[in-house]
């Protein structure tokens, strides 16, 4: 990697119908960083999610993981590299137990075919096994082993947020997206979930994250980028952003730091 950045974007840009919704965007991530991502609505913060995951071909510009570009790959084949995410809308299935929703993660990469599986033989088994220990490990080192054999939609909303992001990293995953994580949360949830996102960067996961209550930002992130109009226009220490005239103007006159 020479440069030690596990992610790198290089003038990352995509248009929509003549519309630069991204322009230009040079940013990095290093292992075991907690990087925000921030910007008012309709900055293009969803829209590099999207990028560094798949979903959408940027225009043109690159993104390095650990030095391979992988612009423009399929969604599957940025999980099988080790880049996870969550979404804004919780996608959990709620009919289902919390260790079940984990183990979903997990299948992203268990590599047996469909013949072991339509005969249940013994290497499937084996597979299924290790992947449910995995799993309850993840819950584990994450605190929720309480709750590993609980339905989904019988859980507090803060507790569905962290199912899903620990159902991320039984992918395997090294970075986890994590998309508007808080939304939703009273006070409390929030601060719980400050917490939660320390374990897991504990647990050796470096993590980008897109968030509004700029509490968790300012509390959780090493350093923070700014996004507006789809250019980057600050980044730096949590304070620095926060106390920077072109943030506080992006965010209408001032009401950035305040919850919103």
């Amino acid at each position: 990697m020479g440069n030690g950045h596990i992610l790198e974007t290089k003038e990352l840009s995509i248009n929509f119908g003549g519309i630069k919704a991204v322009d230009g965007l040079n940013f990095h991530i290093d292992k075991g960083e907690i990087i925000g991502l921030i910007g008012p609505n309709g900055a293009g913060k969803t829209t590099v999610f999207n990028m560094l995951t798949g979903v959408y071909t940027p225009t043109s510009g690159s993104i390095l993981w650990k030095g391979e570009n992988i612009a423009g790959l399929a969604p599957q084949e940025i999980v099988k590299r080790g880049i996870s995410r969550t979404f804004q809308n919780i996608r959990l299935f709620g009919e289902m137990r919390v260790i079940e929703n984990v183990l979903i993660g997990s299948h992203t990469n268990i590599d047996y075919n469909l013949f072991d599986s339509v005969f249940e033989n013994n290497r499937f088994k084996t597979k299924e096994d290790e992947a449910t220990i995995k799993a309850i490990e993840i819950l584990k080192k994450l605190n929720m082993e309480d709750k590993i054999h609980m339905y989904a939609d019988s859980l507090a909303y803060g507790d569905q947020r962290k199912v899903e992001i620990a159902r991320a990293v039984a992918t395997g995953a090294e970075l986890i997206l994590l998309d508007e994580p808080a939304a939703g949360m009273n006070p409390h949830e929030s601060e719980e979930l400050l917490e939660f996102i320390s374990n897991i960067r504990d647990i050796g996961i470096t993590i980008l994250l897109i968030e509004h209550d700029m509490s968790v930002v300012m509390n959780v992130s090493d350093r923070v980028y700014v996004l507006d109009s789809g250019k980057l226009i600050c980044n730096g220490l949590p304070e620095e952003v926060a106390h920077n005239p072109q943030v506080i103007k992006a965010y209408l006159g001032g009401d950035a730091f305040v919850n919103r």
